[in-house]
């Protein structure tokens, strides 16, 4: 004889509406913490640029003659087509090959996934103009496949718009990958069951479930391509950008003012891509709910074939702008002395003093990724997944796409304009680590959030509804469902912070001191020394 098992405890509904009262008050509270947080790293130095660019050298109110003056010379106008075009194409190019290498690592049945996505990530190792240099030292006037140009220089907006491909594919990938590793694979198995051919489902299936991620990653590519400033730097010659007219106001002219005026004209394009960014997200449908199934490709000789000839071909053009820099470093002068040599390693390492930064570097790296990945994903989740405040959520996502655009040396001089204020309570981190690392999570921190995001929506709310309905606080949920399921995401925020924290430049170039000084400073100071 069976006994009955005893009725469970009552929860009186007074207490449980203040218990969820008081969960929807922790969430909200933490989400405004992440807010000030936003405030205080990227749009209070932000405005500050915004002051710089309505005063004179004196520092007297000036309003918008600055604008003015900037926009009557043709010069901008140049520069602002030239970059609005040549963001464009890297686009329609960049998004496509991350679309269809993705594809083929999460839709086909090919061999070596694991290394063909490990030599995929491997341009975020390296500053965006190691790109630049090694397409000089393959096309350039001395380069090894100069012919293959046709009589066209690759000085121009040729080497801008390749280097720059070459650069942010990783970053590309990473968001559609997310996108289509949550898919569901009972939406795949149903449609195979009716017989649907794989063309049918790529676009009524796979498309429809990847098209945030699609546009995200648009968004990152384009918004990259229109604040990067080394690779037009290196490689661009005579073709006029506005990441370059900054970096002349700046550096060549030391106008801090002018320089203001063209940052705030970088920052136009974010607009845009958030008001895309916000109309995706009203249309997102969830993809993964709490009964999905992971999707198992199934083996399809011809498809197979094609999508691991694609990933070869990648590969190789990665390997080969990665082999040659990694060779030119090898010889004595090129390409005039071609013979092996190992002084620039032991000039730059040792004489140079890199390997002091590099701990340096570890340790801002460190802490990026510790904080980082704290901050971007948990605020992604506090957006995501709990309730109220909807017009601080929109405003949150605001600044969480703003900066993309800003580029790091626009970043790095606001920082100096109001962290190094004295009457600034937080005039403290100046000169520090910390600051470092802030700057540089600031500075990465849409692509992670982005990347964040996607993961997110793919999970069904019923996973909150069902904790709601069970008592369980929203926190438990997230460490206990949230995070596991989420966790390859997690992981590459991490490692794509920590990789950037390594080799960023143009932030920090502004913000570090002589105890702080990490391996890329340290390497700009060798090239500036003819090192």
């Amino acid at each position: 004889m069976t006994t009955a098992a005893p009725p469970l405890p009552s929860v009186p509904r007074g207490r449980v509406k203040l218990l969820a009262h008081w969960e929807d008050r922790l969430a909200q509270g933490l989400l405004l913490t992440s807010c000030a947080v936003l405030v205080v790293f990227l749009l209070a130095p932000l405005a500050m640029i915004l002051v710089k660019s309505t005063e004179d050298k004196s520092g007297a109110f000036v309003g918008l003659q600055l604008f003015r003056e900037y926009l009557q010379n043709a010069a901008l106008r140049d520069s602002a087509f030239n970059t609005l075009w040549v963001a464009l194409v890297v686009t329609a190019v960049t998004v496509p090959l991350a679309f269809t290498f993705a594809y083929a690592l999460t839709r086909s049945c090919i061999p070596w996934k694991g290394g063909f996505r490990l030599i995929a990530l491997t341009p975020i190792l390296s500053p965006s103009m190691l790109a630049a240099i090694s397409f000089i030292q393959w096309f350039g006037n001395q380069g090894a496949l100069k012919s293959w140009l046709f009589g066209n220089t690759v000085y121009g907006p040729i080497g801008i718009i390749i280097s720059a491909v070459y650069a942010i594919f990783p970053h590309a990938l990473m968001i559609v990958l997310t996108s289509l590793l949550l898919a569901d694979g009972r939406l795949y198995e149903a449609a195979e069951s009716l017989g649907t051919p794989r063309l049918r489902k790529f676009f009524t299936i796979t498309l429809p479930g990847a098209r945030y991620g699609l546009v995200s990653a648009a968004m990152v590519v384009f918004s990259y391509t229109v604040s990067d400033f080394g690779i037009p730097k290196v490689i661009g010659g005579n073709f006029s950008v506005l990441a370059i007219d900054i970096f002349k106001q700046v550096i060549g002219q030391q106008n801090f003012n002018r320089g203001a005026v063209v940052s705030l004209v970088l920052l136009l394009p974010v607009l845009l891509a958030f008001i895309v960014d916000w109309w995706m997200q009203g249309r997102q449908q969830s993809q993964f709910s709490a009964r999905a199934v992971p999707f198992a490709p199934k083996p399809s000789r011809g498809f197979d074939l094609a999508m691991l000839t694609f990933c070869i071909v990648v590969s190789v053009f990665i390997l080969a702008v990665l082999g040659m820099a990694i060779y030119t470093s090898f010889i004595k002068l090129w390409p005039y002395d071609l013979s092996f040599s190992l002084r620039h390693y032991i000039f730059g390492l040792i004489d140079g003093g890199v390997i002091d930064s590099y701990f340096n570097s570890l340790k801002m790296a460190l802490l990026t990724a510790a904080i980082g990945t704290t901050l971007v994903f948990g605020t992604a989740y506090l957006l995501e997944k709990t309730r109220g405040m909807r017009t601080m959520r929109a405003f949150i996502r605001l600044l969480a796409t703003i900066p993309m655009a800003v580029p790091g040396m626009v970043l790095g001089l606001g920082y100096i304009f109001f962290f190094n204020h004295p009457d600034n309570p937080l005039h403290f981190l100046y000169g520090g680590m910390l600051i470092l690392a802030a700057s540089t999570i600031v500075h990465y921190y849409t692509s992670s959030h982005l990347t964040a995001v996607t993961a997110l929506k793919a999970l069904d709310n019923e996973f909150e509804a069902v904790s709601a309905s069970l008592k369980v606080p929203f926190y438990k949920t997230f460490f206990r469902v949230t995070v596991p399921v989420c966790l390859p995401a997690i992981l590459d925020i991490a490692r794509y912070l920590f990789i950037n924290a390594m080799v960023t430049i143009s932030a920090v170039v502004f913000l570090y001191s002589p105890d702080t000084k990490v391996a890329s400073i340290a390497i700009i100071n060798l090239d500036e020394a003819g090192g």
